[in-house]
């Protein structure tokens, strides 16, 4: 293998789908300033998914009404003043 072409920062993360409270611990080189404790008694870095297998239509089989017109009011309210 070639050096110098894998990041060297890989540690345990958590990975938490915030709608159904689904989380994996996993190894990533995935910035996070916030860390939760897990199962075991340990503080891990914690990375928020919105959707992850545990919510995917896909995986699940139901569809899931998404909170679209939330969105839209926040990207509205966020980029307001840029308009020309």
């Amino acid at each position: 293998m070639k050096k110098n072409t894998h990041p060297e920062n890989y540690r345990m993360c958590v990975f938490k789908d915030v709608s159904t409270d689904f989380a994996i611990l996993t190894r990533s080189c995935a910035e996070s300033n916030e860390t939760i404790k897990w199962e075991d008694g340990q503080d891990y870095p914690l990375i928020k998914m919105e959707i992850s297998s545990d919510s995917h239509p896909f995986y699940t089989g139901k569809t899931k009404l998404v909170d679209t017109a939330g969105r839209i009011d926040k990207f509205k309210t966020k980029y307001q003043n840029f308009k020309k």
